[in-house]
C-alpha cells in the first residue's frame, strides 16, 4: 500500500502542478486581433461668443464679441481619422450700445462629418497633446424674436468649423472652436425687426467657443489620439499573440491558443481541446488510471476510494494562498476539484476544511486569516455542488513547522488541507 500511495501521490502532485489555467478560446483570440483597441465615443460641451454677420436690419447690430453661444454634441469615430457627430447649438442675439433694442434666439441641430487632421497629418510624430478636427455638415435651425416678428422662422443650414484640441488626460481634452453657419430659407433678419431680401443663403453666423471633450469607453486611448505608432505597437502585439498561441507548451499536439488545459501531463491522451481524458471524472486521467489498475490490481474499478482518501487525509491534497490573501492561487484550485470529485463519488462522506497561515504577523490576525482561507475554499466547493452541511471549517492559525525566515517555506504552510470522514 505504501508503494501504491507513493505512486498515486506523485500522480496527484503532477496534476496539481499542471492545474488547468483556462486560456482564451480561438474565438477570443480572433476577437482580440480584429478589435480596434481605442475608444470611439465622446461628449462635447462648449460655450462662447457669436457674431451674426448678415443679415441684420439697417441700424441694428450686435457687439463684435456678442454673448451668448453654447452647444453640446455627441461624437462617434469610425477610425482615428473619420467620424460623425450630432450636435445642438444655442445663440442669443442682442443690440450693442447706442443701437435700437432687440433680442432674438437662434437654435440649430446638425449632423456633421468629422476629419481628424491631427491623425491625417501624423501630428504624433512631434506631439501627443495637440490636435485639430475639421467638422462640417447639414442641419435644421429656427429663429425667434422677443420684440420683433411673431412666430418662428424655420430654416435649413450648412455648417463648417475647425476645433483645436489640447489633451489633458486620456479621458478629457480642452477645445477651442471656430465655426461658421449659413442658413437657407431664412425669412427674417437676425434682429427680428424686418424680413430678409433673399431667402436662398442669406443668414451667416460665426461662433467662437472653448469647451471640454469627455472620452467614453473601456480602452486606454480615444481615436483622437491613436496614431501610426500605436498601430505598429498593436500589430506587434497581435503577431506576438499569434506566435505565443501557436506554441504547444505541454507537447500534447494542441496549440496553446486552442488548449483549454495548456499544462496537461506529458504523454497523457487529450481530446481536441487539449484536456486530459478522464471518462469516470475521478480526477485521474484514464491512461494513468489504467496503469495503476494494471500495476496494482484494482480489478478494473479504477483507483480505489481508500487510496484517494489516504491521499487527501495524508496531506497530499492542498490549496495554497499568496501572502496575506484569502483567495486561492489559480494553480492550486485542482486540490479543491480533487476533493469535490471525491465527495460527489462518495455521498456518504463529509470533510473538514482546515486553514493555516504562516508566522508573519500577529497570532490573532493569522488565526482569523486561516479561518477566512478555509471559508473561501468551502464556498468554492459549495459552488461546485457540494452541500454545505457536508463541510466543516476549521481555522488552525499559524503553522510553525517551517523556517519563518524562508519565503519558499512560508509559501508551503499558507494552505488549506482536508480530512474526509
Amino acid at each position: 500500500m505504501k508503494k501504491q500511495l507513493s505512486i498515486a501521490s506523485i500522480l496527484l502532485l503532477s496534476l496539481a502542478a499542471n492545474a488547468q489555467d483556462t486560456t482564451a478560446s480561438t474565438q477570443t483570440v480572433v476577437d482580440n486581433i480584429d478589435n480596434n483597441n481605442f475608444n470611439k465615443w465622446s461628449i462635447e460641451f462648449n460655450g462662447g461668443l457669436n457674431k451674426p454677420t448678415k443679415t441684420l436690419t439697417e441700424g441694428y447690430s450686435t457687439s463684435t464679441l456678442n454673448p451668448f453661444h453654447g452647444d453640446v454634441g455627441v461624437r462617434y469615430m469610425f477610425s482615428p481619422k473619420f467620424g460623425l457627430k450630432l450636435d445642438y447649438g444655442y445663440d442669443k442675439f442682442q443690440e450693442r450700445e447706442d443701437t435700437p433694442e432687440f433680442e432674438s434666439t437662434y437654435m440649430r441641430a446638425d449632423l456633421q462629418a468629422v476629419i481628424n487632421l491631427g491623425r491625417a497629418l501624423n501630428f504624433e510624430t512631434w506631439t501627443n497633446t495637440i490636435g485639430f478636427l475639421v467638422h462640417g455638415g447639414l442641419g435644421v435651425s429656427q429663429l425667434t424674436s422677443k420684440n420683433g416678428f411673431e412666430g418662428t422662422d424655420y430654416m435649413s443650414n450648412g455648417i463648417l468649423g475647425l476645433t483645436g484640441q489640447v489633451k489633458l488626460s486620456d479621458r478629457v481634452a480642452l477645445t477651442a472652436d471656430l465655426t461658421g453657419i449659413i442658413n437657407g430659407q431664412q425669412q427674417n433678419n437676425f434682429d427680428g425687426m424686418s424680413q430678409t431680401t433673399t431667402t436662398s443663403f442669406d443668414g451667416l453666423v460665426l461662433n467662437t467657443s472653448v469647451g471640454l471633450t469627455f472620452y467614453l469607453g473601456k480602452n486606454a486611448k480615444h481615436a483622437d489620439w491613436v496614431g501610426e505608432n500605436d498601430k505598429y505597437d498593436n500589430l506587434e502585439k497581435r503577431v506576438s499573440l499569434i506566435e505565443t498561441g501557436l506554441l504547444d507548451s505541454d507537447k500534447d499536439g494542441v496549440a496553446d491558443m486552442y488548449d483549454l488545459e495548456p499544462n496537461s501531463i506529458t504523454g497523457v491522451a487529450v481530446n481536441t481541446k487539449g484536456q486530459s481524458i478522464d471518462t469516470n471524472q475521478n480526477g485521474v486521467p484514464d491512461e494513468l488510471e489504467s496503469y495503476l489498475e494494471k500495476t496494482y490490481g484494482q480489478n478494473g474499478k479504477g483507483v480505489s476510494n481508500s487510496t484517494v482518501e489516504e491521499l487527501i487525509n495524508g496531506g497530499y491534497v492542498n490549496v495554497y494562498f499568496d501572502f496575506n490573501s484569502s483567495k486561492p492561487t489559480t494553480n492550486s484550485l485542482a486540490g479543491v476539484d480533487f476533493l469535490v470529485k471525491y465527495l460527489k463519488n462518495n455521498p456518504s462522506k463529509n470533510a473538514d476544511i482546515i486553514g493555516y497561515a504562516d508566522e508573519v504577523g500577529s497570532s490573532s490576525y493569522n488565526q482569523s486569516l486561516s479561518q477566512k482561507r478555509a471559508e473561501a475554499v468551502k464556498n468554492i466547493a459549495i459552488s461546485a455542488g457540494i452541500d454545505a452541511s457536508r463541510l466543516n471549517v476549521i481555522g488552525n492559525g499559524e503553522d510553525a513547522s517551517v523556517n519563518k525566515n524562508s519565503k519558499e517555506a512560508r509559501q508551503i504552510v499558507r494552505r488549506v488541507t482536508f480530512q474526509v470522514k
